[in-house]
């Protein structure tokens, strides 16, 4: 982690994935400790500049029933400030109840694309959102096609106007994913959206909420 901090340029930014063990294992259940451990490793990001969001991504056998909402929400409470994002790969997820949670802890719904969950949703929970792209529908092979960009460039433009936007490409097994997210730069910079205004106050209440975040894990609350 030191490493990635010192050998990336100034102005890189990292999404970290939550440990696996957390969402796929433990399911967020007494996690608490796991929390601590996690911020343990990740900590010279944590005290870098670096620090983007961080991806809670679920199994799709991950669903909302019995409690798995109240640990959603209990999760959200104990870990540090910061940019935290929810990747739900089950329809019984996406619900005004869950984007509501979400919304009332500045959290955001990762806006997911694959063609195995086509119900995942396009809704902004947070003044920032992450997009990951899996996998085209009308490419070969996962790429996806010149159409398809198009009209994510769209969506994304019309986002920026309100949300700071976070895009991964994750079609990646034949190195697709490097010349989709080159194509689709392009087409953003040609696109009358610019920035969003909030953004850079985003990023300064974000850095302020690390220094929280640091103080908080130290503790061990986190």
């Amino acid at each position: 982690m030191a490493r990635w901090v010192e050998q990336t340029p100034d102005d890189f930014v990292f999404a970290a994935k939550a440990s696996r063990y957390l969402t796929h294992v433990r399911r967020l259940r007494e996690i608490e400790q796991g929390i601590h451990r996690y911020y343990e490793r990740i900590m010279p990001l944590v005290e870098s500049d670096k620090l983007g969001p961080i991806v809670w991504q679920f199994p799709a056998n991950f669903r909302r029933d019995g409690d798995a909402l109240d640990r959603v929400a209990a999760t959200l409470e104990l870990v540090p400030p910061g940019r935290h994002c929810f990747e739900f790969r089950h329809k019984s997820w996406f619900d005004e109840k869950v984007y509501s949670l979400l919304r009332e802890h500045g959290a955001a719904l990762v806006i997911g694309d694959h063609p195995k969950w086509p119900f995942q949703a396009h809704e902004l929970t947070a003044d920032w959102t992450l997009v990951r792209l899996h996998h085209g529908r009308r490419g070969r092979r996962g790429n996806y096609s010149p159409s398809e960009l198009d009209e994510w460039a769209r969506r994304i433009a019309a986002w920026r106007r309100r949300a700071e936007v976070f895009v991964y490409f994750n079609n990646d097994w034949e190195g697709f994913a490097v010349e989709n997210a080159r194509s689709l730069k392009r087409r953003l910079r040609q696109s009358p959206a610019g920035r969003a205004p909030a953004a850079a106050a985003a990023r300064r209440a974000f850095a302020s909420s690390r220094s929280a975040g640091r103080s908080r894990a130290a503790s061990g609350r986190a």
